[in-house]
């Protein structure tokens, strides 16, 4: 019987990082069952009641250590959600190195893996005899970003919101300064030092093993082998989404049976995910779109909140329905059907009555999408989703990007423009067709195919380090 090869993973803090590498995780350990791993989770505050949930549907072969969480008072207030996503973890180092430590005492360690947040925790892998790995839960793209990250800070004077140029990373659709992502907004910041931290970090792993497939990125992927003749191995492994069912059945149940009555492809899905918000300005004129435009819509709404960060900490407890114009809902009911911050949305998004998926273009949601087939319109509100957005609409052609104003606002004839364009037009048919490819690309490179042989030769690796070749 072959030995058990231990390997350890640190998340970052907060469900939407915990997630990926937890899913990464329990696609290793199926596929390659004589693996066992130790996931090592920091958090500010206590874990929310949907990580915990979903931490107890682990296979056997998955523990959790849950580290002492860093608390709210330790952290300062009103400032990035990536600071604070930072913060926790540097102040968790201690706690991570102990967990390491002990688990050493029981059973040799074949691999450290760690969120992109986590760098810090990477150098413990040279004490314990571990090969090093970042997980990279984002796209190819925004990995050759943070790839020559180090080199752009050099080459370019003055903030990158002011180039008239695009930037263009090798493999890669052109993309606008003010696309790049929100650490790069301000190099003066404490946000764009961590950075290029994170990016110098990244080439002294062992290998980076990324949430994306060959056939969505081929370009990216290949000169990111390439970068600096072979300096890093990255192992696509993509696209890993969270499958199964949810732990909100009402709330499902609602939405699902209310999909069941609609004809197929008509329905346009809205959610801005688990930290997505929008202001009140702004959701007056979506709702006044969606009701313009004609077309049926399932939306998730979330109560309008001051600042990402606090958005992130902490979901509001009031009633997101109250915030909707006067009379919406009743002229609407006909059409559409509006949801209190939470949808099953891997059911939804796989519902035949489902057409297009107006999304603030996190990684996660993007690849679900992907899986499912269903075109997009971007809507990116923060982190790296503008650049996402970009390869949506400009490379992969899946997607259409409404026009903000000058005040940072979609308006509602904007909106019901996109949304006609993308249920109703020729150029949504396009969209549709070249999804379902992507859709036909995404299953055979998880079947058998690329991402699939990927990770068998890395789980190969990690068994002949342990020396169970």
């Amino acid at each position: 019987m072959a030995k058990t090869t231990h390997i350890a993973i640190v998340s970052g803090p907060g469900f939407s990082h915990l997630v990926p590498i937890v899913e990464f995780s329990k696609r290793l350990i199926k596929l390659h069952p004589n693996f066992h791993v130790n996931c090592i989770i920091p958090s500010f505050g206590s874990p929310s009641e949907s990580s915990k949930a979903y931490l107890k549907t682990l296979p056997s072969n998955i523990d959790t250590i849950l580290l002492p969480p860093i608390s709210k008072e330790q952290l300062p207030q009103g400032v990035h959600p990536a600071i604070l996503i930072q913060l926790t973890i540097t102040l968790s180092l201690p706690s991570i190195h102990e967990a390491l430590k002990s688990l050493c005492s029981k059973a040799p360690l074949t691999a450290l893996v760690v969120d992109v947040f986590a760098f810090q925790a990477l150098e413990y892998a040279k004490e314990f005899n571990a090969l090093s790995y970042f997980y990279f839960p984002s796209s190819a793209m925004i990995l050759s970003l943070l790839m020559h990250a180090p080199k752009l800070n050099e080459e370019v004077s003055g903030e990158y919101k002011d180039l008239t140029e695009p930037i263009r990373l090798p493999g890669c659709v052109p993309v606008m300064g003010v696309d790049l992502p929100d650490p790069a907004q301000d190099r003066s910041s404490e946000i764009y030092n961590h950075f290029l931290e994170r990016a110098k970090a990244m080439v002294t792993a062992d290998g980076i093993l990324i949430n994306t497939f060959l056939e969505m990125e081929p370009g990216a992927i290949r000169a990111l082998q390439e970068f600096e003749n072979g300096k890093i191995r990255l192992y696509p492994v993509g696209p890993i989404t969270q499958k199964g069912a949810s732990n909100e059945a009402d709330e499902s149940d609602k939405c699902l049976r209310w999909l069941d009555k609609q004809p197929p492809c008509s329905v346009l899905y809205v959610s801005f995910g688990s930290g997505g918000t929008l202001s009140q300005n702004q959701i007056n004129e979506l709702a006044s779109g969606l009701e313009l435009s004609g077309q049926r819509f399932l939306w998730v709404l979330r109560a309008p909140s001051n600042s990402a960060s606090a958005a992130y900490l902490e979901a509001s407890k009031e009633d997101p329905l109250q915030f909707l114009p006067s009379g919406f809902l009743e002229r609407t009911k006909e059409k559409g059907l509006v949801v209190a911050s939470w949808a099953p949305q891997v059911q939804v998004l796989s519902h035949n009555s489902v057409g297009g998926f107006l999304s603030h273009c996190g990684w996660n949601s993007i690849l679900e999408s992907v899986q499912e087939g269903v075109p997009l319109i971007t809507w990116p509100l923060f982190a790296e989703q503008r650049m996402n957005a970009v390869m949506l609409t400009d490379g992969l052609k899946v997607a259409l990007r409404p026009k903000f104003n000058e005040d940072g606002i979609v308006e509602k004839e904007e909106i019901a423009k996109v949304i006609k364009c993308l249920m109703d037009g020729e150029e949504g048919i396009g969209m549709r067709e070249r999804m379902g490819n992507l859709k036909d690309s995404a299953a055979s490179a998880l079947k058998d195919g690329s991402s699939s042989q990927t990770l068998s030769q890395l789980a190969s690796q990690w068994e002949c380090f342990s020396g169970n070749c």
